[in-house]
């Protein structure tokens, strides 16, 4: 191996200790992976000798990267807008208020399958910050609702694995043609249910009683937006997300075209919507609404993306695709990347093997191929072994202080049975029908 190919690992592992441990240093992980990306490019540009930024070949190929980047990035942009124009128009409250049961097992499955379902349409980011603002509405002990809690981050991250829009990785492997939204969905929702049901069975069994009122008034708070108009916007805005794959399949544009589309007729209508109310108008108005987008989320795949894409321009991924057959087949390969996306973000994960894999004509590694469909479940649901591993259990973690350890003395075992039990109907199923 060249001396700069092993700079850029060392470059690239510093780069990763630091995102990992944001809350010790204190340093978002969006400015790390920006860093990161620059540097990793530089180190390649100026010490490899082979690749010349200044020259035709080499500004295509970072344009080339770029916009294989981009059009996730816009992407994940009009989903975000979207979803956070709901819920600035109470939306999601339309759906939540409705939950009235107070024994805590009727209650942990109904947010268990509300959220894998809602994960599904939405994001699993998205679904879980709304689902725990559900949960400090009904739950008032800090310890039952971290067990609803940790519910809630299997549910979305399950959810999330087996639909096209639900994950930041299945958009990716969607967006790339490695999967049809159809593929994925027939493919891996039984291993997804699975994996969500067996932790929340066992987690069940753990909870006894019934919940305590949160407060004496969960009602909807008082909003300057009428119930109307809050469904209106909310059937809009799903029905937005609902027809990207629809519009993808009659245009066959990419899928970043048909989610610009929504946002688009979205805007409009709230426009008209709030034309008369000037006052409105200047809360609700997208314009205003997306400045409330996580945009240092969007900085970071850029990032982290690009920092990938150099190292599959230098020659790293293939290197490493090399070492990871001969550890076995590609189920071995689709469930340590699904362990190993418990320790790190899964979104570089699936780069790194999108990146080291063509899609293949035939076989497993075709469009649809058992290769990518597993790598779509593993990624996605191997986050939930440690709460740190995925963007939902971040949030969760950040918005309920749940402790590190407690996760993984309560919630990771369950998780584990949950992803291998899910991993083995996967593997049985493509057994039975291939």
């Amino acid at each position: 191996m060249d001396a700069y190919m092993i700079l850029m690992i060392v470059v690239f592992v510093l780069g990763y200790f630091f995102i990992a441990t944001e809350h010790t240093f204190k340093i978002n992980k969006s400015a790390t992976a920006l860093l990161l990306a620059v540097l990793m490019w530089t180190s390649f540009t100026v010490f490899s000798g082979v690749f010349h930024p200044g020259t035709e070949e080499g500004h295509e190929r970072l344009i080339f990267h770029l916009g294989d980047t981009a059009e996730i990035l816009f992407f994940l942009l009009g989903a975000m807008t979207i979803v956070e124009t709901i819920d600035q128009h109470g939306g999601f409250s339309i759906i939540t208020d409705r939950i009235a049961t107070k024994s805590k097992k009727k209650l942990l499955w109904v947010i268990a399958i509300l959220t894998f379902f809602m994960s599904a349409v939405l994001d699993n980011l998205t679904t879980s910050i709304v689902m725990v603002a559900l949960l400090r509405k009904l739950i008032a002990d800090k310890k039952d609702r971290w067990f609803f809690g940790g519910v809630v981050i299997l549910a979305a991250n399950a959810g999330g694995a087996w639909s096209p829009i639900g994950d930041v990785t299945t958009i990716m492997l969607w967006i790339k043609g490695n999967i049809s939204a159809g593929g994925v969905i027939m493919q891996t929702f039984i291993p997804s249910l699975i994996c969500m049901v067996v932790p929340v069975f066992g987690i069940s069994m753990m909870l006894k009683g019934e919940i305590g009122d949160a407060s004496a008034d969960k009602k909807m708070e008082v909003s300057a937006v009428s119930k109307r108009q809050s469904i209106v916007v909310l059937c809009v805005g799903v029905g937005s997300l609902l027809f990207t794959p629809v519009f993808k399949t009659i245009t066959h544009l990419p899928p970043y075209m048909g989610i610009l589309l929504g946002l688009g007729i979205l805007w409009v209508l709230t426009e008209l919507m709030h034309k008369h109310n000037p006052e409105v108008h200047q809360r609700m108005n997208i314009g205003n609404i997306i400045t409330r987008v996580d945009t240092p989320s969007v900085l970071f795949f850029l990032g982290i993306l690009m920092a990938v894409a150099a190292l599959a321009e230098a020659g790293h991924l293939k290197l490493l695709a090399e070492g990871l057959a001969t550890l076995g087949g590609w189920q071995v390969t689709d469930i340590l990347i699904g362990a190993l996306s418990s320790i790190v973000d899964n979104v570089p994960l699936v780069a790194a093997a999108m990146g080291m894999y063509d899609i293949a004509p035939s076989g497993v590694m075709a469009m649809d191929g058992p290769f990518w469909e597993f790598l779509a479940y593993c990624a996605g649901t191997g986050g939930s072994l440690l709460i740190i591993g995925s963007a939902a259990g971040v949030a969760v973690m950040g918005m309920e202080k749940i402790d590190f350890m407690w996760y993984l003395k309560n919630i990771s075992i369950w998780a584990l049975l949950g992803y291998l039990a899910g991993a083995g109907s996967y593997i049985l199923m493509h057994m039975l029908l291939f």
